[in-house]
C-alpha cells in the first residue's frame, strides 16, 4: 500500500507535453499472497484486476486491496458486458418516448427518446442498472450511435403526425463518453443524412457535468454540432456548477430544469430557484423546459412564471412508439381544460 501511494503521488504531478500541462490519474488494484495460500501468479493478477475495477468504480486516483467478495462483483460485471454486447447484436434495445409539451396551449412540441433494454431473462432492465456501466466500459459509444440513428429515423415517421407548420422535434441524450468521442460529430451527421431528418428538429441533451473537466474542448465540439444545424439543451440544469459567465460561454438553445425543483418536499428556496431559472433562460434567450411535472398545480405555476415547456407524468409517462402514435393522434383534445385532455 505504501508503494501504491508513492506511485499515485508521482503520477499526480503534472506533465508538460508540447508546452501543455497534462494530468495523469491511475487506479491501482492490490492482491497479496497469504501464508499457506496455493494461489498461483495468474490468480494473483486476476485478484489485483478485480481490486483495480473497484478502485476505478470508487473514483479515479486511488487504490483498493483485494477482498474475496470483489471477485463475484467482477464476474457479474463481465457477464453484464457480454450481455450488453449480445443485446446490440440481437436488437434487445428499444426507445421509449416522453412528450415535451408547450405549457401555453398543451401542444406537444417534441419528444425525448429514452433507452430501454429488454433482457431475455431479466426482463426490462432499469436504465440506471446498465447505462452507467456502458459509460465506464465504453460500450455507450456504439449503443449511443444506435439510439441516435433510431431516434432520427423515428422522428421522420412521427413528423407525419404533427402539423406541417410546427413539426415535432426529437430530443436525444448524449453521454459524457459520446461528447468526448472524436466521432460524435460524424455520428450525428450520418444519422441526419441516413434518416433525412431536418437538423433543426434534432435536440441533443448534455449535462452540466460534461462541461466541467475540459470546457474548452466541450465548447469546440458543441460548436461543431451546432454548425450541423442541430439544437443543444442542457439537461438537469440547476443542480450543478453554472454561473452566468460560465453558462453564456456555451452554445445552448434550451435549459431543462431539474425535476428536483418540483418535488413535493422541495424547500421554499428550491421554489424560488425555479423562478430564477425561468428568468435566467429568458435573459439568455433560451427556451426553458421544466422536467418532472406531476400535477396541474405545478403546471399552472410554471406557466405563470413564464416557463415555456414542460415534461412529466402529468402529461404522459415514457411510452413505446405505437402508444406514442396513439397519444399524438389524440392531441385534438384540449389538454389544459382542467387537465381533462391529458392522456396518461
Amino acid at each position: 500500500m505504501e508503494v501504491a501511494e508513492r506511485i499515485l503521488d508521482d503520477l499526480r504531478r503534472p506533465l508538460t507535453v508540447a508546452d501543455k500541462e497534462l494530468a495523469v490519474h491511475a487506479s491501482i488494484g492490490i492482491s497479496r499472497l497469504e501464508r499457506g495460500s496455493l494461489a498461483d501468479a495468474d490468480e494473483l493478477i486476476r485478484d489485483a484486476d478485480a481490486a483495480m475495477y473497484v478502485a476505478k468504480r470508487d473514483g479515479k486516483g486511488g487504490y483498493r486491496v483485494f477482498a474475496p467478495e470483489m471477485h463475484a462483483g467482477v464476474v457479474a460485471r463481465l457477464e453484464l458486458r457480454s450481455d450488453l454486447e449480445r443485446a446490440l447484436e440481437n436488437d434487445q434495445f428499444e426507445l421509449h418516448y416522453q412528450p415535451i409539451v408547450r405549457l401555453s396551449d398543451g401542444h406537444v412540441a417534441g419528444v425525448e427518446a429514452l433507452l430501454r433494454w429488454h433482457h431475455p431473462e431479466r426482463g426490462l432492465v432499469a436504465p440506471l442498472d446498465f447505462i452507467p456501466f456502458t459509460e465506464e466500459s465504453g460500450q455507450i459509444i456504439q449503443i449511443g450511435r444506435w439510439a441516435l440513428r433510431e431516434a432520427c429515423l423515428q422522428a421522420v415517421a412521427l413528423g407525419r403526425l404533427s402539423a406541417e407548420d410546427e413539426p415535432l422535434y426529437m430530443s436525444v441524450n448524449l453521454s459524457v463518453r459520446q461528447l468526448r468521442h472524436d466521432g460524435v460529430v460524424t455520428d450525428v451527421r450520418d444519422a441526419l443524412a441516413e434518416s433525412g431528418l431536418q437538423p433543426g428538429l434534432l435536440m441533443l441533451e448534455i449535462t452540466e457535468s460534461m462541461l466541467i473537466e475540459d470546457p474548452n474542448a466541450a465548447i469546440l465540439t458543441l460548436l461543431e454540432l451546432r454548425a450541423l444545424g442541430v439544437r443543444i439543451a442542457m439537461d438537469d440544469f440547476g443542480t450543478g456548477y453554472s454561473s452566468l459567465s460560465y453558462l453564456s460561454r456555451f452554445p445552448l438553445d434550451t435549459l431543462k430544469m431539474d425535476r428536483s425543483f418540483l418535488r413535493p418536499d422541495a424547500s421554499p428556496d428550491a421554489v424560488d430557484l425555479s423562478s430564477a431559472i425561468v428568468a435566467l433562460g429568458s435573459s439568455l434567450g433560451l427556451q426553458v423546459v421544466a422536467e418532472g411535472i406531476e400535477s396541474e398545480e405545478q403546471m399552472d405555476r410554471l406557466r405563470d412564471l413564464g416557463c415555456g415547456y414542460g415534461q412529466g407524468f402529468y402529461f404522459a409517462r415514457p411510452m413505446e412508439l405505437s402508444k406514442l402514435c396513439d397519444y399524438l393522434a389524440a392531441q385534438t383534445v384540449p389538454m389544459l381544460a382542467g387537465g381533462g385532455g391529458v392522456l396518461r
